[in-house]
């Protein structure tokens, strides 16, 4: 009897199962959520070819990056719950992402907040969005409308998200000198900043400002 390898049945000696996942899936978006109705991994392809444009599109439209983070996560949710509803009939895979993104973008500037529904109907849980993702998505925002709405003194802020802002837009504070100079935790400053940006979002938003356009 043949001695075995540990290799699975079919798969090329000295490949691994994890270096072959990482190939790059050369399906179109529609064959990945076509392909997605009985094959999750084909839509954990999809997220991995769209998730930074994806966060980078909210990010530059709600200018928060928890609010980013949250409706980016959501809106996958939403798409892997309602992929049986593709269909590949000269609709392109991604245009029909972005129709769930900018559904689920309108929703946030209606109510204010980031809707989880297809997020608990798939059991996923509400995480908090880790200071490292939070510094990096930072990166993708156009503070641009930001500042120049505090530079004319926009008062709807509550006065500890506006001093939040200032520090931090502004001046260009880090959070810990943010948090020292308003006499809070780090994780307090963050909070500041993050509703501020989401609240200073909605405003300009209701006074008909673009916050990007949609070749950003």
């Amino acid at each position: 009897m043949q001695a075995s390898t540990g290799q699975e049945p079919g798969r090329p000696a000295g490949r691994h199962p994890a270096a072959e996942r990482r190939r790059v899936d050369e399906r179109t978006d529609a064959q990945l959520l076509l392909a997605s109705r009985t094959d999750p991994q084909a839509f954990t392809a999809l997220y991995r070819r769209h998730a930074e444009a994806l966060l980078r599109f909210f990010a530059r439209r709600t200018l928060d990056p928890e609010a980013a983070a949250e409706l980016t996560a959501e809106t996958f949710a939403q798409a892997f719950a309602s992929r049986a509803t593709f269909r590949d009939q000269g609709v392109d895979g991604v245009a029909w992402l972005y129709g769930v993104a900018r559904h689920q973008l309108g929703r946030f500037f209606r109510s204010g907040r980031v809707d989880a529904d297809a997020r608990r109907r798939l059991g996923m849980p509400e995480r908090p969005v880790p200071s490292e993702d939070f510094d990096r998505i930072e990166e993708l925002v156009d503070f641009e409308p930001v500042r120049e709405a505090l530079k004319a003194g926009l008062s709807e802020l509550p006065g500890g998200q506006r001093d939040a802002l200032r520090l931090h837009i502004l001046e260009g504070r880090d959070y810990r000198e943010v948090a020292r100079a308003l006499s809070c935790t780090e994780i307090n400053a963050r909070q500041r900043v993050s509703r501020g940006l989401r609240a200073l979002a909605l405003a300009l938003q209701e006074r008909g400002l673009a916050l990007a356009t949609e070749a950003d």
